[in-house]
């Protein structure tokens, strides 16, 4: 299995499927329970599904045209713009078939948790097109997941701290 995920922008399917016309494919991913993001070389937003608005609170008019920075923490950015300069120059990403799961940014400011694919669009010679994100809201599975380790280490210190009367295990 290949350690990234790369289509021509002319193949959406990645096999030459063509068995659904352009305007099918488009249909299919502006309704898609995930949201969809592609952006060009330089980062600016060239999609933006119904999902994505639900996810980040931006409409697609609102979206359009503007730079990741909109969903992407200030404290994130510079390690992002990094990460995603490098995918544009190799065409190689880890997350083609891996979820990565970062904090992101609602229009309200409210932070999330998101976690997504990338898949790298290339032209018929290999240069990178664009970028797209197939992106999940992961909010609740992460407080529930950050919950849940913090009951467990709870658990963990009780077990590990010795009896005192009226805490730990019962008396025997």
């Amino acid at each position: 299995m290949p350690d990234h995920a790369t289509t021509r922008a002319d193949d959406p399917a990645g096999r030459g499927d063509r068995t659904l016309g352009r305007g099918s494919w488009e249909s299919l991913v502006q309704c898609l329970a995930d949201a969809v993001l592609v952006t060009d070389r330089d980062g600016s937003i060239t999609y933006w599904n119904d999902a994505a608005e639900r996810v980040f609170g931006w409409s697609a008019a609102e979206a359009l045209g503007r730079s990741l920075d909109l969903i992407i923490p200030e404290r994130l950015r510079e390690r992002h713009w990094q990460g995603y300069r490098h995918v544009v120059e190799t065409g190689v990403t880890r997350y083609g078939d891996r979820l990565l799961e970062v904090p992101a940014l609602r229009r309200d400011g409210e932070p999330c948790s998101i976690a997504f694919t990338v898949t790298v669009l290339t032209d018929a010679a290999g240069r990178v097109e664009r970028l797209v994100a197939v992106i999940r809201d992961d909010t609740t599975r992460w407080q529930d997941r950050r919950r849940l380790e913090a009951e467990l280490r709870e658990l963990r210190d009780r077990i590990s701290t010795p009896d005192r009367p009226g805490e730990g295990a019962a008396p025997r």
